[in-house]
């Protein structure tokens, strides 16, 4: 059995008995304000139909996607620690659990069952509770006089010396006298058995310098989570493609971004920031297992209250208050996090303090996609449903900035890394625009005309990826079910390849630094897909002589 199998079937038993462990939740996508007259981002729409009853794709999706670059991650992840009982009480007066439920909640709020729910809830609190108490997580205890009989029970049997034999007695003995190993290392029959058990477990779990890591956001039968992928090269030559681990979301994510800023102890880290349909930002560390709660978290809830039939909202200070629906980390400033919101601001987080520095609300309407510049790190884009992307310096929030109008809602931006006065947008029409910052007049706050506007795809594009390698080479993801790669040589877009991944609508593309023309897809059927765009006869005639790589086709996912 293949080394990748084995940790297939693993996974697949951990997530089981994660899965197992969870309390459903009924998601209530009104309880968030979505609706048509939101117009919010497709993938969100995506959410809110595929939650219809017997539709056979139900919440099943992925709606971000983002590679961690070779060698950054821990050879061997480490475990995490289970919560103490301090920190499961933290967790409750936190209110994650309550969001989780507002959703029926504020639907049901004269249903008789309302009190039922809430008294099973608290009884599973308490039974919680409880079993951190068991689990010795704390030294205090509220049934101090079972555990002192307790104590003084096992204290009469004398459990320590329980395996030592009374002195001339040999009970089932051979008449010889049996040998006896301090510790199973030093029995012979179970030594080369233990070592086997361990040696093949370290190689389950180790991640090689040369294997490649992509963390996906998906959705699965009302389960959010953060999937951890491996491509690793095999001795066939045919990559292997698995699940490494997952990490258990509280609630539906939207975007993602990795970043290495140094949280813990070492030059980098290796964290992703998380968006989701609450407003905080949560800060995952990709070098634990079984992760319970986040690293860190930026904004967020503080207190609900509710008095009769209204409900008042305290959020932590300068959080966003709506939905977070874009990310991106500045590389060369590595400590520094934006996000976009619903709440129509976009904010500059210092992720090493948890604090948001900068707050900018040049928007009008819901903000859903933000970029540093690769080449000017302190300038930002920010692209909204108010029909306009909005250049700025993050170091002067209260400028005008430069605006450029749109015709239809944003879906996504990019700079292009190979020069630092381009970037092009996509929009919910299912046109890319490109532009160019050098054509802003000086004296104008208004911006130019684009460079060129693409008709790329037939429905609305999600996603657009530069080729990090290749100068000129583009990927744009739709709806449609469609990829497609694009050379915008000269400002005038021709279409080199285009291929349906089999992902539905896709909702996230992105290219790899390490491996170049290794482009990863997701979208609305949940899976995973990985196309080696040198593949196409096209891409490789134009752009082959950019491969540094001898970059082969992982197999698809299932």
């Amino acid at each position: 059995m293949s080394v990748a199998v084995k940790r297939k079937r693993r996974y697949e038993r951990c997530r089981e008995f994660k899965v197992e462990g969870l309390r459903e939740v009924e998601i209530d996508l009104n309880c968030h304000g979505v609706g048509e007259e939101l117009n919010f981002p497709t993938p969100t729409q995506f959410m809110e139909r595929e939650t219809i009853p017997g539709n056979p794709h139900r919440n099943k999706m992925i709606a971000a996607i983002s590679w961690v670059p070779k060698g950054i991650s821990k050879c061997v992840p480490v475990v995490a620690e289970p919560p103490s009982k301090e920190e499961i009480e933290e967790i409750l007066k936190s209110g994650v659990l309550e969001r989780s439920g507002d959703s029926e909640n504020e639907e049901n709020e004269e249903d008789e069952d309302m009190d039922v729910d809430s008294t099973k809830q608290t009884g599973e609190v308490a039974h919680a509770i409880a079993a951190a108490d068991a689990l010795g997580n704390t030294s205090n205890t509220n049934s101090g006089t079972n555990f002192l009989d307790l104590t003084e029970a096992l204290k009469e049997l004398d459990m320590d010396h329980y395996d030592e034999e009374d002195d001339g007695i040999e009970i089932f003995s051979t008449g010889l006298g049996d040998t006896y190993y301090q510790s199973n290392d030093m029995d012979p029959y179970l030594k080369d058995k233990n070592d086997d058990n361990d040696d093949e477990e370290i190689e389950d779990m180790t991640i090689k310098p040369s294997d490649a890591v992509i963390v996906c956001a998906r959705n699965e039968d009302d389960v959010s989570h953060l999937e951890v992928w491996i491509i690793e090269d095999s001795e066939d030559g045919d990559p292997n493609m698995y699940v490494h681990h997952d990490i258990i979301l509280p609630a539906f994510p939207l975007c993602t971004a990795w970043l290495d800023c140094p949280l813990k102890v070492g030059d980098k880290g290796n964290f992703i920031a998380v968006g989701s349909m609450e407003p905080a930002i949560e800060i995952w560390d990709l070098d634990l297992i079984d992760e319970v709660q986040p690293f860190a978290i930026l904004g967020g809830i503080a207190k609900k209250k509710k008095k009769g039939k209204k409900k008042s909202v305290k959020y932590m200070k300068d959080s966003h208050t709506d939905s977070v629906l874009g990310l991106d980390w500045n590389k060369e400033f590595r400590n520094v996090l934006a996000s976009a919101s619903a709440d129509n601001s976009v904010k500059i987080w210092d992720v090493a303090t948890g604090t948001c520095n900068v707050t900018m609300e040049h928007h009008t309407d819901k903000v859903q996609a933000v970029a540093w510049n690769h080449h000017v790190p302190q300038v930002i884009l920010s692209g909204s449903f108010d029909h306009s992307v909005v250049m700025k310096d993050g170091r002067i929030p209260s400028s005008t900035g430069c605006k450029w109008p749109v015709a239809a809602d944003v879906e996504s931006l990019a700079w292009d890394p190979h020069t630092e006065h381009s970037f092009v947008v996509s929009l919910e029409d299912g046109t890319v625009q490109g532009f160019d910052i050098r054509a802003v007049k000086s004296d104008s706050t208004s911006g130019s005309k684009p460079s060129f506007i693409l008709h790329a795809h037939d429905k609305a594009v999600c996603a657009v990826s530069y080729n990090p390698t290749a100068p000129n080479l583009l990927a744009t993801g739709s709806t449609d079910k469609m990829v497609k790669l694009w050379d915008i040589s000269n400002n005038q877009p021709s279409c080199v390849a285009s291929r349906n991944p089999k992902a539905g609508a896709i909702f996230s593309i992105s290219f790899s630094v390490d491996s170049p023309f290794q482009l990863a897809i997701g979208g609305s059927k949940g899976r995973l897909e990985v196309w080696n765009t040198l593949s196409e006869a096209a891409v490789a005639r134009r752009y082959g002589n950019y491969n540094s790589q001898n970059v082969k086709p992982p197999a698809e996912s299932s």
